[in-house]
This record gives C-alpha cells, sequence and structure tokens, in this order.
C-alpha cells in the first residue's frame, strides 16, 4: 500500500472518527449526564470544601463535552486507520468493509473494554484526586499491555492456522490471550477507590453509559470507514458508464 492510499485512508478515518462521535455524543448526553450529576451531589454533599467553579457544569456538560468526544473521535479513527492499513491482508482475505469493522471491533475490546474490566470507568466527582495520576498510569498500562497481548494472540494464531487449521487456531490463540490478560489482571495493583456510601446503582448507570458510548462510537466508525475505505480500495464503474469496445 503507498503513501498516497495510506494518506487518504488517514484522512478518511479521521472523518469517520467524526461522524461516528456525532451519536456517541448524543449518547453521552442523554444517558451519561444523569450519573455524573448524581455523582456531583454525592460529592457536593459530603464534601466540606465548596472552592468556586472555573468552569459552569452547564458549559462542561455541553460545549467541554462535545469538544471532547468530537476531538477523541478524530484522534482514535485516525489512529484506527492507520491500524486498518496494516492489519489489510494479513489477517486473512477480507473485504475493506470486513476488516475495518475486524478493526473497530478489536479497538474497542483491546483499548477500552478488557482494560476497563481491571480499572473500570468512575465519575468524575468519585474518587481521590491525590490518587488520580496513578490511576490514570495504571489505566494507560493495561491499555499497552491488552494491545500487545492481542499482538501476540494473532502472530500465535496465524503460525498454528498451517497445522490446527485457522478454527483451532483461533481458540487456542483466544485462550491465550484469556489467560495472559487474567495474570496481568491479578498481579496489577487495584485502582479503585470508590468512596464508601456512593450509591452503587449511580456508578453502575454510569459505568453502562460508559461502554454504550464506546460501542456507538465504534460501531459507527467501523461502518463509515468500511464504506470509505471500500470506495478507496475497491473502486467500482458507475452503472452508467458504458466499456469502451476492444479495438
Amino acid at each position: 500500500m503507498n503513501s498516497a492510499v495510506v494518506r487518504t485512508l488517514l484522512v478518511r478515518g479521521m472523518l469517520a472518527g467524526l461522524g461516528a462521535a456525532v451519536p456517541a455524543l448524543a449518547f453521552a448526553y442523554l444517558v451519561g449526564e444523569g450519573p455524573v450529576d448524581a455523582a456531583i451531589a454525592f460529592e457536593s454533599a459530603n464534601s466540606h470544601e465548596h472552592g468556586e467553579e472555573l468552569v459552569s457544569r452547564t458549559m462542561q456538560s455541553t460545549a467541554g463535552l462535545a469538544t471532547g468526544v468530537l476531538v477523541f473521535g478524530v484522534a482514535v479513527g485516525g489512529i484506527a486507520a492507520l491500524a486498518f492499513c496494516f492489519a489489510l491482508g494479513r489477517i486473512g482475505r477480507f473485504s475493506a468493509r470486513a476488516t475495518a469493522a475486524l478493526t473497530a471491533l478489536a479497538a474497542f475490546l483491546l483499548v477500552y473494554l478488557v482494560p476497563m474490566l481491571k480499572y473500570p470507568a468512575n465519575p468524575p466527582a468519585v474518587g481521590n484526586p491525590d490518587t488520580i495520576g496513578k490511576r490514570t498510569a495504571l489505566f494507560f498500562l493495561m491499555i499497552v499491555l491488552t494491545v500487545l497481548l492481542g499482538i501476540a494472540a494473532v502472530l500465535i494464531g496465524r503460525r498454528l492456522a498451517p497445522q490446527w487449521g485457522n478454527w483451532n487456531a483461533s481458540i487456542a490463540a483466544g485462550l491465550a490471550f484469556a489467560a495472559a490478560v487474567t495474570v496481568a489482571m491479578v498481579f496489577l495493583p487495584s485502582g479503585d477507590n470508590t468512596p464508601s456510601g456512593f450509591p452503587a446503582n449511580d456508578l453502575w448507570e454510569f459505568r453502562l453509559a460508559a461502554i454504550g458510548m464506546q460501542v456507538v462510537l465504534w460501531a459507527g466508525f467501523g461502518l463509515l470507514f468500511g464504506y470509505l475505505a471500500e470506495r478507496v480500495l475497491e473502486p467500482r464503474t458507475p452503472r452508467n458508464q458504458v466499456p469502451a469496445p476492444v479495438a
């Protein structure tokens, strides 16, 4: 794949990420803001420090949320497009749309869902602010480990496929990945510091909303980028265009 095609796919990946971020933003606002408001109310009721807000809650839940989600969508869209360029033709004889869907699924699982099983999301007002640096570092460490283990699992599957067959090799690679991730989760330190008395229902709703937003984002990206990538890599002759006769 030449650099011009990669550059085109990178731009389209960023556009697809932006397009997918729009419904994800709507989901985050409609479903996620309620648990966030409940967490802020809990913090206000149990904290003796009431400093002046630098940014109003209204600004945070509208322009701030929109900026964060849209910028995140563009960024991960570009990264996922580069991952697509690397994966195309290396993970099987899949079409551009199928490879885009698999890339989006892998990104959702490796970059978000599996790391979140170890370090689940908390509302912004929950947790000791003194430990936010440590918790952030642990979460990104878990992401790096999960991505590396996922790549290793793919390589193992490809190595075993000629002798074991694609199905058995995929099962073996999946089990190896699950075992390695389990070991990593056992030995990495815990990052949970949810305050006692915090409503479990609000915490559960926030975490479901966080997962749901990622599902919407990556599903939308897979569909949009698959369509855009197909138009670049598998161009079709327009129906009303008749091929010129051969002399």
